[in-house]
């Protein structure tokens, strides 16, 4: 388990490794700060499309093997990425660092295989705030490299990171292939379909703010996602073994635990890409805290103390505290960090605070929705199950991104600076998109109890 957690959380580092690099890398590589954006979107849509796939394959024998050879092509990635000549041959190398977001749900399912049952769901629990502790500590280390030297050393950073995680995989986990996993053929029409519908959804959320929400290329690229999309989805019900199982999306806990990864998906990216601005703005902006780009990043390790801290108190409580239950209680807290923001976000040490809050909410509210997916799904499903459920945050991401960029843009002053009514629209947001999960969070809470104490049935509970 260590060894697994390892490599998902330095995956993790790695794919946060870009946001604060944006203006490095547009005057390093003399591309425009526009043009720059694109390291940011490739690399999602990339993760996207790959994320489904290899849970997919995760589910089938050579978990180990496909560990290995996606840590192997994030190497590649980030040693291009280093020692690129030039901004097309970076894309490249970014490109194949989007296989970072797959990570996790291929560590889950070999988690589900080889961790001691008893450890199981703690195990999974574990390695799904990997995704969020990645992020505060991503941040912190972006922020003191831009700072300090050139940004080609972040990725060099990153290819030593993976390549530590290549040993620690090698030989800490099992080898050969796993004798109890089901062998299905694979589903290349799914896999056709889905990347190319999820891809022209992201591109379109992604560069909506850049093209116009009116423009013909945005329109057409949702209208391409609709179609291709729909398409998947019926192919998926008439196949025996699809690439993601839609059938389980029937259980109410699968359901429960995807609607609120996409919500809380948008939740984080606002919080965190509005508190970046804040910490980085000029004083003159009447709430600026007028940060460096190297204590800028720092402002988000509490999130990542956040994350890790909720995973050990859930630990803590595992034997009392329901899954069901779970998930509203990280909600409650990531909507108070929300409103925290909203109201108090003009000091450093209320961003920092937010920050903490946010990560204990989240840190629970990961923890909490792979195990309801375990649970509820047969284990020759976990992979493409828990996949489906990291392409939802990182689409909910994505969406996050777009509102907050589309909010910012129409509420720019006379020194192409967001507004204070703009930074406060967005946090208002952000904060209300808690309230909404949380309020349909507890209310199905308090309908299943119900139903449940009605029944005589009781609940698991994590561990």
């Amino acid at each position: 388990m260590p060894a697994l957690i390892y490599a998902a959380l330095s995956t993790a580092i790695v794919s946060s490794l870009g946001m604060l690099l944006v203006p490095s890398i547009a005057s390093g590589m003399d591309v425009s700060v526009s043009a720059a954006q694109w390291m940011l979107t490739l690399n999602l849509l990339v993760g996207a499309i790959a994320t489904p796939v290899m849970g997919r394959l995760s589910d089938g024998p050579h978990k180990k093997r496909l560990l290995l050879w996606s840590l192997l092509i994030i190497l590649v990635g980030s040693i291009l990425a280093a020692v690129a000549p030039n901004f097309a041959v970076f894309l490249i190398g970014r490109s194949l660092q989007g296989l970072t977001y797959g990570i996790v749900p291929v560590t889950i399912a070999l988690a589900r295989r080889y961790a001691a049952a008893d450890k199981v769901q703690v195990s999974i629990s574990s390695l799904s705030v990997t995704v969020a502790a990645g992020l505060g500590i991503g941040y912190p280390l972006t922020g003191v490299i831009a700072g300090l030297v050139d940004f080609r050393f972040a990725f060099w950073f990153a290819a030593l990171f993976v390549v530590t995680a290549i040993v620690v995989v090698f030989r800490a986990v099992p080898a050969g292939p796993d004798e109890q996993a089901a062998r299905a053929p694979f589903d290349y029409t799914g896999t056709g379909l889905l990347g190319l519908g999820l891809g022209s959804l992201l591109l379109g959320v992604s560069e909506g703010p850049n093209w116009g929400w009116g423009s013909p290329w945005t329109i057409g690229t949702f209208i391409v996602a609709a179609v291709v999309l729909t398409a998947w989805v019926r192919a998926g019900l008439l196949m025996r073994h699809p690439l993601v199982n839609l059938q389980v999306l029937r259980n109410g806990e699968v359901l429960l635990a995807n609607c609120t990864a996409m919500g809380l998906g948008a939740a984080l990216y606002i919080g965190l890409s509005t508190s970046s601005l804040v910490v980085q703005a000029p004083a003159s902006t009447g709430y600026g805290i007028a940060l460096p780009v190297f204590w800028a990043g720092l402002v988000m390790l509490p999130l990542s103390v956040g994350s890790f801290s909720a995973n050990r108190l859930v630990r803590r409580l595992s034997r009392r505290i329901r899954l069901t239950t779970l998930l509203p209680i990280g909600a409650g807290i990531v909507m108070a960090s929300g409103m925290l923001l909203w109201v108090a976000h003009t000091e450093l040490w209320e961003i920092l605070i937010g920050m903490l809050v946010f990560g204990l909410g989240i840190g629970a509210s990961y923890a909490a929705m792979p195990g309801l997916i375990a649970r509820s799904v047969a284990a020759e499903e976990l992979g493409s199950s828990v996949s489906f459920n990291q392409v939802l945050r990182t689409v909910g991401s994505s969406f996050g991104a777009a509102t907050a960029g589309a909010v910012l843009a129409a509420n720019m002053a006379a020194d192409l600076r967001p507004t204070g009514a703009g930074i406060s629209a967005t946090f208002a947001i952000g904060a209300l998109l808690c309230a909404a999960v949380f309020v349909a969070l507890l209310i199905h809470t308090l309908v299943t109890q119900t139903e449940r104490t009605a029944d005589g049935r009781t609940d698991a509970r994590i561990g």
